[in-house]
């Protein structure tokens, strides 16, 4: 497999520093960019997202938007991806060991890309998710390497035979351990406003602007567990997941225990988008 670190393409054994900060102290960023038949999919969206995650923890990166987006179809057509996804990640560069941050030093850029399949089975079926407490940091809109409270909460929910952790803080639904979550009540699609405490996803976005084409109500405004389990339909979404169906939360149904008819629409219209919106 061919890789891009900082300026070259090189093959999958180029290693980095041990003293490089994102291995030090997870002081970088990173992004996952689908793809679908061998294109870039919401590439210009998840680009701007990197950029400006880079600029809130002051890493000053010297690529732009499209020079990430010719890297990954260059890496696309190095590996011959059809289905997969392209991961990047951009940490501050290495330096000795030191909380504050180093001057004058230089990012670290890595991007490589994964073959991976649709989750087909799952898209059909839903899947069982489980709650937990969010106990994240307070900066859940960067999308930084710093993924301890994730990690662990998804290992809760896989040790629970489920497939995510919607988590809680405050007595509020904030969002999965990695992805966006979103119920609806009688039509109308209601997830976590886009602030601090979760992170606005590119697939979110995409949902939002397809609700807004459907005439589907869509609100964003927080809501507590008693509405997530008290919602006709509860679905979750990221880049890997797409518009994911949960027909069970904490072992007790969601709705009918099935698939959802606005879920169901989403999902449709998405499969539109992926042909639309490619990059």
């Amino acid at each position: 497999m061919v890789i891009f670190l900082n300026g070259s393409y090189v093959s999958n054994d180029a290693t980095i520093s041990y003293n490089d900060r994102g291995i030090q102290f997870g002081d970088g960023i990173y992004e996952v960019v689908r793809v679908y038949h061998g294109e870039l999919f919401t590439a210009t969206e998840h680009f701007e997202r990197l950029v400006r995650s880079a600029a809130e923890i002051a890493i000053e990166t010297e690529y732009t938007t499209q020079d990430y987006i010719d890297i990954c179809k260059q890496l696309i057509a190095k590996n011959n991806i059809d289905n997969g996804t392209v991961y990047i990640q951009v940490t501050r560069g290495d330096a000795p060991r030191n909380h504050a941050y180093p001057i004058d030093v230089k990012p670290n850029v890595l991007l490589y890309t994964n073959t991976s399949e649709r989750p087909m089975q799952d898209m059909q079926q839903g899947i069982k998710a489980i709650t937990a407490e969010d106990f994240r940091w307070l900066r859940c809109d960067i999308k930084s390497l710093n993924l301890l409270g994730n990690i662990m909460n998804k290992q809760k929910a896989v040790t629970a035979g489920a497939k995510e952790a919607i988590q809680i803080r405050n007595g509020i639904v904030t969002e999965g351990a990695s992805s966006n979550v979103f119920i609806v009540k009688e039509g109308k699609i209601i997830t976590h406003p886009a602030n601090n405490f979760i992170l606005n996803g590119i697939t979110r976005r995409v949902i939002k602007e397809i609700a807004d084409a459907e005439s589907i109500p869509f609100e964003e405004v927080t809501f507590d567990e008693k509405a997530l389990k008290d919602a006709d339909e509860v679905f979750i979404s990221s880049t890997s997941l797409e518009v994911m169906p949960v027909v069970e939360i904490d072992g007790e149904n969601v709705g009918q225990g099935q698939v959802g008819p606005v879920t169901k629409l989403l999902q449709s219209k998405f499969d539109e988008q992926i042909i639309t919106n490619q990059a």
